[in-house]
């Protein structure tokens, strides 16, 4: 079963995210800012991060997935980000971050879980 961690200071995104993960074989894991989600990326070794940009505190969605992808050990974990941003610049700094996927919000449940077998592959 592919471990999947949602990185999302929105309680009412993230639990919108795991309800549409629910219907899938996932492992669903949850943190609410990036410090908490690059601690608990470090515990559970998910396979798939889902990773909101813009969040409080000391690390915004961007450090996060620069951090996971320029870890030895954690350079493997697929990383999308969530944002409500969709300029082109908004989506190279992803890129450049290391992200695998970018998302804009507003997403669909099936564009979200389309993504998610992309990289995961289908189970």
């Amino acid at each position: 079963m592919n471990r999947v961690l949602i990185v999302e200071d929105q309680a009412d995104i993230r639990k919108l995210i795991r309800m549409t993960l629910e219907f899938e074989a996932y492992e669903i894991h949850e943190a609410g800012d990036g410090a908490s989600g690059l601690r608990l990326a470090r515990a559970v070794r998910p396979d798939l991060v889902l990773l909101d940009v813009m969040m409080p505190g000391e690390m915004d969605g961007l450090q996060v997935c620069q951090a996971l992808k320029t870890d030895p050990e954690l350079k493997g974990i697929k990383v999308v980000l969530l944002t409500a941003r969709g300029q082109i610049r908004d989506q190279e700094a992803g890129r450049t971050a290391g992200a695998d996927e970018y998302l804009v919000k507003p997403f669909s449940p099936l564009q979200l879980i389309d993504t998610i077998e992309l990289l995961l592959g289908a189970t």
